[in-house]
């Protein structure tokens, strides 16, 4: 499979004058349009001792596999060769912290996947430890009920030098399977107990390079073994959802809610009114307000071509292909519908253009 990772807004480097030296890299958000990867936890996500953690690793493993994925979070740090430096990992959290953020942050950043490993901090600030498997339950429960359709994978965390410790994290760990079981089929049970041992920590908690590197090859395991943690959501035949471009995290909308044969299609933020709710039909049809259709003009070929809604007609201008990268490509033309000039910005129109399998050609259903 071949590799379509791009580094878009890649960490800043500034010069200062006066010292010589380099500045720490500006946190921003990155994208390459590909699957949204949520990395969650405390500093064992974050990487400290490693800056970056099992990221980098994982990052790597990933795009050697020829996957398409964007990191996602609200944390940003890691060296050049994590091509994606976004994370929402905390150093000192704890389970009732996260669950705090989570609605927030899932709100912003809108995964497909979630990587969870969370809990050391509850076990070594002795922090109600007996409710730490409900607490851990509550916040699975959050993800789930915000992002219905994630796949989450949930980490029996990592062990402990210090034997009073490594007592806690072994019995916390062993309620987690009971948990996980009963949070159904998209929720995915990961022993990261098993995957590095004491001596693979730096400090006896955090891992040493090495150990993060043996974290990376469980996740990506894990991520393996459930195909769809690294795919676009395609839409269900016959359900209503949203269509949104990852690389904006913006959705596909009809300009105006206009309802008039004609309609231009653009993006714009997400916010389910019925200008964004597309449904998919048996016969390739992606129908909105009920009785309009996503159309080609004219049935056009052109790159440029205008994506419009019309009337339902059955025509080959209406009928279009959904792939497993997130592409959805025109029946009457072979190509792709595609955010104009890879923009990111509200009122970027959507038109037809010779399929490039960048991230300005992927949507996911919300």
């Amino acid at each position: 499979m071949r590799v379509n990772i791009r580094r878009l807004a890649a960490a800043a480097v500034g010069l200062v004058l006066a010292l010589g030296v380099a500045t720490a890299p500006t946190a921003q958000a990155e994208s390459n349009g590909g699957v949204r990867v949520m990395p969650l936890g405390d500093s064992i996500t974050d990487g400290f001792n490693v800056p970056g953690g099992y990221r980098i690793n994982l990052w790597q493993r990933m795009a050697t596999g020829g996957y398409t994925v964007d990191f996602v979070g609200s944390g940003f740090n890691g060296p050049s060769s994590l091509g994606d430096h976004d994370h929402e990992g905390h150093s000192g959290w704890r389970i009732d912290q996260l669950d705090a953020n989570i609605v927030a942050w899932l709100g912003s950043s809108a995964p497909r996947t979630v990587l969870l490993h969370i809990g050391t901090n509850d076990m070594n600030q002795n922090y109600d430890i007996a409710n730490a498997p409900a607490r851990l339950s509550a916040l699975i429960d959050k993800i789930r009920a915000n992002v219905p359709n994630v796949e989450l994978f949930v980490a029996q965390i990592t062990p402990e030098t210090d034997p009073t410790l490594e007592a806690r994290v072994r019995a916390y760990n062993a309620t987690i399977p009971g948990i996980v079981a009963q949070k159904g089929p998209q929720t995915h049970l990961v022993d990261m107990h098993s995957a590095i041992t004491t001596a693979d920590l730096a400090d006896g908690v955090h891992p040493t390079a090495g150990g993060y590197d043996k974290m990376a090859a469980r996740w990506f395991s894990a991520l393996q073994s459930v195909p769809g943690s690294l795919q676009p959501t395609l839409p269900p035949v016959g359900t209503a959802v949203s269509l949104v471009n990852p690389q904006s995290n913006r959705c596909m909308d009809v300009s105006g809610v206009s309802t008039a044969e004609g309609a231009q299609i653009h993006l714009w933020d997400c916010h389910g009114g019925t200008n964004q709710r597309w449904t998919r039909t048996a016969s390739g049809e992606v129908r909105v307000y009920g009785n309009r259709c996503l159309d080609v003009n004219g049935n056009g070929t052109a790159n440029g071509t205008k994506i419009q809604i019309w009337t339902c007609n059955n025509s080959a201008a209406q009928h279009f292909t959904f792939n497993a990268n997130g592409s959805i490509v025109g029946q009457g033309s072979g190509k792709c519908l595609d955010v104009a000039s890879s923009g990111t910005v509200n009122g970027t129109l959507i038109q037809l253009y010779e399929c490039n399998n960048s991230g300005a050609q992927r949507w996911s259903a919300r």
